[in-house]
């Protein structure tokens, strides 16, 4: 079976228990694909904490969930030094931080001390505490949500934190359809573990272990996405994308006073390892236009600041996005 089928198992599988969800189910594999790290945004109970347990059931890893609060120390995510009387010596007891698949959920709830501790985590792949660093696995991704209702006790992430996420994915509720079968799923659940004595069925939701994919299978997938063809005009449309976020007077003077920065080079690395992951996932060996314009609102929406202005008349930066989008010519 190749990487494509693999991971394909594995979506469907991801779907199966994740109903409504297609666009979060589809980001967390772009981002597992991509090496990079996923911001969620939506209301409470759509699923987000089971959408990544669940895709960490069906890959050979380890997973870790942390509940983000006020009181959380940046140790808590890191790790600590820890003496042992008897050998008369400290030992470096490794936190959260040190596992495959990291979920850190409401992290708009912990302290800029402690949401900076991933700062280094998430950039560099490793933990320094005190004079020496230690490395992260190789595979690494942090899923962060945050509910974008509650603003009581909340603190906004910085800009540089912000910057770090290779996609920002914003969510919301389900159609009827979708909510039925929730609803069914839901009660299919609860009869298996009322017979199974008020234990969870973990069969719910893993997979065989022999359908797990290995780490090693990602890893050779990332480097087939890295051969998925782009055409030259096309690379240089996805550059005019990211650079009219810098200078968008070019496309407008009502797009300039929108705008107050604009995305970085972090953003164009970003729109183009992602492309080629949606259209690796699509089966497909090039990337098309539709690929990078599915793929932008994800990638930018987190990395451009609009001015007071805008935000007073109501531009969001989906908005904005939307405008480059019809503005820049398609190749």
């Amino acid at each position: 079976m190749s990487n494509l089928e693999s991971i394909l198992r594995i979506k469907q599988h991801v779907q199966n228990h994740i109903i409504g969800q297609e666009k979060l189910v589809d980001r967390l594999l772009i981002a597992l694909l991509a090496d990079g790290h996923l911001l969620v945004e939506g209301a409470p109970g759509l699923a987000k904490t089971k959408a990544i347990k669940i895709l960490s059931e069906g890959i050979e890893s380890d997973f870790h969930r942390v509940q983000f609060t006020p009181d959380l120390l940046p140790a808590d995510l890191t790790g600590t030094e820890v003496y042992r009387p008897q050998e008369g010596s400290f030992h470096f007891q490794q936190g959260p931080l040190f596992h495959n698949l990291v979920l850190a959920d409401e992290i708009n709830r912990a302290p800029a001390k402690v949401q900076s501790a991933l700062l280094e985590a998430m950039a560099e792949r490793q933990i320094t505490v005190g004079k020496v660093t230690y490395p992260l696995p190789r595979l690494f991704m942090v899923m962060a949500t945050q509910n974008p209702i509650e603003q009581e006790g909340t603190y906004p992430l910085p800009e540089a934190q912000l910057d770090r996420f290779l996609m920002h994915v914003s969510i919301g509720y389900p159609d009827a359809a979708s909510e039925k079968q929730i609803l069914q799923l839901a009660r299919e659940e609860a009869n298996i573990e009322a017979r199974a004595g008020g234990q969870p069925d973990t069969s719910i939701a893993l997979l065989k272990t022999n359908d797990k994919i290995d780490q090693q299978s990602i890893f050779e997938a990332r480097s087939e996405i890295l051969d998925v063809y782009m055409a030259d005009n096309l690379e240089e449309y996805l550059l005019q994308l990211v650079l009219a976020t810098r200078d968008p007077a070019v496309y407008g003077d009502d797009l300039a006073s929108w705008l107050l920065y604009g995305a970085s080079p972090r953003a164009t690395i970003a729109l183009d390892r992602c492309a080629r992951a949606h259209a690796w996932l699509a089966q497909r060996d090039f990337v098309s236009p539709d690929d990078i314009q599915a793929i932008a609102f994800d990638v930018l929406r987190h990395r451009v600041i609009l001015s007071y202005e805008a935000e007073a008349d109501g531009i969001t930066p989906d908005k904005f996005i939307q405008e480059l989008i019809d503005r820049v010519a398609v190749p």
